[in-house]
């Protein structure tokens, strides 16, 4: 993985935009646009909370950020974060790979404490959190709507430096 740079925005969001018509992976309804996420890209800071890529060959497959939770300074210590791998290169292990190298960076960036955030039907990604270790430690029931079908949030949650 590599930090994300700006002229790798377009496929960012590409990826992302892949996921929204599922249901599974974002709250998001329409997909969004390039110019919409540009703020959100300058809001990360390399080695602190960071937007990450990883890459097969010359293309990114997949990304990885790192958000501060609640925006408080008493939760600095604190990161949510999202991976989202292009349709191309799903259920071939990458996630299994990201998380890891994730949790590994944590200490450089100063993170005691992740979250996931996963919709409570998103079984593989549930899965996964699991896998490592994560705990869920909240669901908050029907608390997103789309297309007119409510879907639960399920808050997982691994402590990473004790």
């Amino acid at each position: 993985m590599r930090d994300a740079t700006e002229q790798d925005l377009p496929r960012i969001v590409a990826i992302y935009n892949s996921t929204v018509r599922s249901r599974q992976s974002t709250a998001d309804t329409e997909e969004v646009s390039v110019e919409s996420k540009r703020s959100w890209f300058r809001g990360h800071v390399p080695g602190k909370r960071p937007i990450l890529v990883h890459e097969e060959g010359e293309q990114i497959a997949a990304w990885v950020s790192f958000e501060s939770f609640y925006g408080r300074p008493a939760y600095r210590h604190t990161a949510e974060i999202s991976i989202y791998i292009a349709p191309e290169f799903r259920r071939q292990g990458l996630g299994r790979r990201l998380l890891q190298e994730a949790l590994e960076l944590c200490p450089a960036l100063c993170i005691k404490t992740i979250l996931g955030y996963i919709f409570s039907h998103n079984e593989p990604s549930l899965k996964l959190f699991q896998s490592f270790g994560f705990e869920q430690w909240a669901h908050l029931p029907d608390i997103a709507e789309m297309d007119d079908q409510e879907y639960s949030l399920s808050i997982f949650g691994k402590r990473v430096i004790p």
